[in-house]
């Protein structure tokens, strides 16, 4: 039932940051800002333990995931992809079952190519799919916002990054509430 709801448990969740990648940096809509709250969630979802899947397009042509977020990341390893749909790729799939998890976090780039395939194919293969509409982007505004209609149509979660890293912190009044205040002000 709380999965129809939208409700996050930290036990079942992971975080996709999709192709958050520096050749994207100048042609980006609010580029900055969609960094920014992909920074937040990142920081977040350390804190708390939550595990964090990152994927990089074509990195030989697209660069590696830029440096605001890879220095919050720690030591990571990035799935390389040509597939639009992070499910395209085996390495992907493989590591969403390993970690049994219900609902799938995204964020990245772009919002109507690599995101939106991804929701759609996470949707059809039965997880609940959360889209961080703060934190993903596409190079034209328009169809950032399109996809997003689209994707909330379809039945996939649209939230914000503050939304998400608060309903898994769940109270106030701890260590990691007190951390997590800090990353997000």
């Amino acid at each position: 039932m709380s999965g129809k709801l939208g409700i996050l448990d930290r036990k079942k969740t992971c975080l996709v940051v999709v192709d958050v990648q520096e050749r994207f940096r100048n042609v980006i809509f609010e580029f900055d800002r969609m960094v920014e709250n992909v920074r937040k969630l990142v920081e977040s979802f350390r804190i708390l333990g939550v595990p964090i899947i990152v994927t990089e397009q074509n990195p030989e042509k697209l660069g590696r995931t830029v440096p605001e977020v890879s220095k919050v990341l720690g030591d990571f390893k990035p799935i390389e992809k040509l597939h639009f749909s992070c499910f395209g790729n085996k390495d992907f799939v493989g590591e969403v079952k390993r970690l049994r998890i219900e609902d799938l976090v995204l964020c990245g780039l772009e919002a109507h190519i690599c995101v939106l395939k991804t929701a759609l194919d996470g949707l059809k293969r039965g997880y609940n799919v959360h889209v961080v509409y703060d934190a993903v982007s596409s190079r034209k505004q328009m169809d950032w916002g399109i996809s997003m209609c689209r994707m909330g149509h379809k039945g996939i979660f649209l939230t914000t990054a503050e939304s998400v890293i608060f309903q898994l912190i769940e109270k106030a009044g701890t260590d990691e509430f007190r951390k997590i205040s800090s990353i997000v002000k």
